[in-house]
């Protein structure tokens, strides 16, 4: 290998191996650039198969207006389909190789490669968790092999993660961060450990959603609706890993534990037995929600509306605003409960139970203690609906009856630290802080690719510092006093940035 960087101009020809949905968009990507793309699959049906799925994109591109017929025969002239490995990478200055997540079908193939590659050309993985050093293990000369993972669809997403190992040489890494951008990508560098930066932060918080949902903690539609609503995410976990497929977080879940072990990483049961019962997600029709049949998502049942609440205000004010919303409707808002009020409403944090303060209250049956999450201007965004085990049955439906009333979006969830957002959250603040810590990954580059990623308006670490470390300790040690559980144990890096008042992205802004 040549230890210059190679500029992304002089790879002019590509193979990548396998056309599956990840592959065959791969093709589509490079030759859109105008480079020569080997499409390489181990047998004509699926080589036909991958060639059909790419002359559909291209179509799609067309008829809205993408792409015009010229531009896609162009592209679809520089695509050289092949099933003969051998001669399809004989030429190639880099291949990226897109087969089935296997880790000996993937050190088989590099090991053939080895031979039939020039001495020059890049080999590049586009594995999303598996060790590329152990990939690179079968070959003769490991240093030429790096990792460079793109997001699904790749024509689309602008993330790619290039992945060194520790025999990578800098040059080669600089070399397909430049083809990254010379695609249109915004890359960002990590090195070889299992799930990179994005699969190691997502399916660790998509797990936890799992856990809450079979510890009762709320439904499936409150821990989505708290994701989606009081994050700002795309869609809820749950939601999420049905589209991704039960099946494949399982198997990075499982990565993730072989290499790093620790509580954090070990699967929900109810995520093996779905799995058990071939319940995959959407792909098979049926996950943790049934694709199969139409239904419109499950809402709490409506109790009539107390004609007087009773709310308890805080020192802070927080429940200042919500009194005069509940008053506005013509509900009599008193101080204190009596025996006209069968609705008690208290602030809730998320460090501490709201058992306390309703059994303070004098009415602990009628206590529903209220989270009120703002965005950054002030205006409520979601309203957790926190509700101790003493609380009596029709409680939650009257207090979501009001919720309703007010028009304030609202999920249900049990007296646990961190409730739902923020127990999701903070986990996965932690887990962001850890790579920071380790070296492993900078706040700038974890931030992007859980942006362009995942879909995130702001980066974890940024919502870390909005959050205020010292408040994310606080939630965390609560998580971890009432769990036992290590992996809400504040990592060391976290706890001085909450001692010290620091930022992990100063002026990042909002």
């Amino acid at each position: 290998m040549t230890s210059s960087v190679i500029q992304p101009g002089d790879i002019r020809e590509v193979a990548v191996i396998g056309l599956g949905l990840m592959g065959s968009g791969i093709v589509e990507l490079i030759a859109r650039s105008g480079r020569t793309v080997d499409a390489i699959e181990i047998s004509q049906s699926f080589l036909d198969q991958g060639m059909a799925r790419l002359h559909a994109s291209l179509d799609r591109a067309v008829s809205r207006g993408k792409l015009t017929d010229t531009a896609r025969d162009e592209i679809l002239a520089r695509i050289r389909p092949t099933a003969e490995v051998a001669a399809g990478v004989a030429d190639a200055d880099l291949v990226i190789e897109a087969i089935p997540e296997r880790i000996e079908l993937k050190r088989t193939l590099f090991a053939q490669l080895d031979e039939a590659c020039r001495a020059d050309a890049i080999l590049a993985t586009n594995t999303s968790s598996l060790s590329v050093t152990q990939i690179a293990g079968g070959t003769r000369d490991p240093a030429r092999v790096a990792g460079l993972h793109f997001f699904n669809p790749a024509p689309v997403m602008k993330l790619v993660e290039v992945i060194s190992t520790v025999l990578t040489p800098p040059e080669i890494a600089e070399t397909l961060t430049l083809l990254s951008r010379d695609l249109g990508k915004t890359p960002v560098g990590a090195t070889d450990r299992a799930g990179f930066i994005v699969n190691a932060l997502l399916v660790p918080y998509l797990n936890h959603a799992v856990h809450l949902l079979e510890t009762a903690q709320a439904t499936r539609e409150d821990i989505d609706r708290a994701a989606a609503v009081g994050l700002g995410l795309p869609m809820g976990p749950l939601t999420l890993l049905d589209l991704i497929g039960l099946d494949t977080c399982l198997a990075v879940l499982e990565t993730l534990h072989d290499e790093f072990g620790g509580t954090r990483y070990v699967h929900a049961p109810l995520l093996r037995k779905l799995c058990d019962a071939r319940l995959f997600g959407r792909k098979s029709g049926r996950g943790f929600y049934d694709y199969q049949r139409q239904s419109t998502a499950a809402d709490h049942e409506l109790a009539p509306v107390p004609d007087a609440v009773a709310v308890i205000r805080d020192s802070g004010g927080l429940l200042d605003e919500l009194a005069e919303a509940i008053r506005l409707t013509g509900i009599n808002v008193v101080p204190k409960p009596s025996d006209q009020t069968s609705l008690v409403i208290v602030a809730a944090d998320p460090r501490h139970r709201v058992l306390d303060a309703a059994l303070a209250a004098g009415h602990p049956a009628d206590v529903v203690g209220v989270h009120i999450i703002e965005t950054l201007t002030g205006k409520v965004r979601l309203a957790e609906l926190v509700m101790p085990d003493v609380t009596a049955p029709g409680t939650a439906a009257k207090a979501s009856a009001l919720a309703a009333r007010i028009r304030l979006k609202a999920v249900i969830s049990r007296d646990r630290p961190g409730f739902l957002v923020e127990a999701l959250a903070y986990a996965q603040f932690n887990d962001a802080v850890r790579m920071v810590q380790d070296g492993y990954a900078s706040p700038d580059d974890i931030d992007t690719a859980m942006m362009l990623g995942c879909g995130y308006v702001r980066g974890p670490l940024q919502l870390l510092d909005e959050a205020g470390a010292a408040n994310v300790v606080a939630v965390l040690e609560a998580m971890h006093a009432a769990t036992g559980d290590p992996a809400f144990t504040p990592v060391p890096l976290l706890a001085e940035y909450a001692t010290a008042g620091n930022l992990f992205r100063p002026g990042a802004g909002g």
